[in-house]
């Protein structure tokens, strides 16, 4: 069992005045901390302050919405947190709801288990840096398909390692 805690600020705090603390709960045992991702600020940068105001707990998202952020990106940011947090990153990503990305962000909730299955499976494609990353799938293309875009577009792998 691990202790975890939420990272967010309460009653209009600020991230920075809270994180403060995060040294005292990390000696007193918590092990993880989770930054949430609603309609407010994104999660990836409070993700990175408490990582670096941080040493030994891991940091988690909980959750990174796939709907709003292409797969690849979602597998660079995750690549980018775990390469900041010292390899303590741990990846939540998700869909959320019809009412935060239809209300908010303004895209189609559709097919949110396709969706998922398919970033996930393009995610440990980026991560293995086996090759330049391809797919075609029915809800995402890597790269775009001839005939769609500038036609510019080529595989690519991920420059960092």
């Amino acid at each position: 069992m691990r202790i975890a805690l939420g990272a967010r600020p309460a009653g209009g705090q600020r991230l920075s005045a809270a994180a403060a603390g995060f040294a005292d709960y990390e000696k007193a045992g918590v092990e993880l901390f989770i930054v949430a991702e609603l309609y407010g600020f994104d999660a990836v940068s409070r993700l990175g302050y408490v990582a670096a105001r941080t040493t030994r707990a891991h940091i988690a998202s909980g959750i990174l919405q796939l709907y709003s952020r292409t797969p690849t990106l979602l597998a660079m940011t995750a690549a980018g947190l775990d390469d900041v947090s010292d390899g303590r990153f741990e990846l939540g990503i998700g869909t959320s709801g019809p009412q935060v990305i239809e209300g908010f962000h303004g895209v189609p909730f559709d097919a949110p288990i396709g969706r998922t299955r398919e970033t996930i499976e393009i995610c440990r494609q980026v991560w293995r840096r086996e090759g330049p990353v391809t797919y075609q799938g029915k809800h995402y293309a890597v790269p775009l398909p001839a005939g769609q875009g500038t036609g510019l577009g080529k595989p690519l792998k991920m420059v960092d390692h």
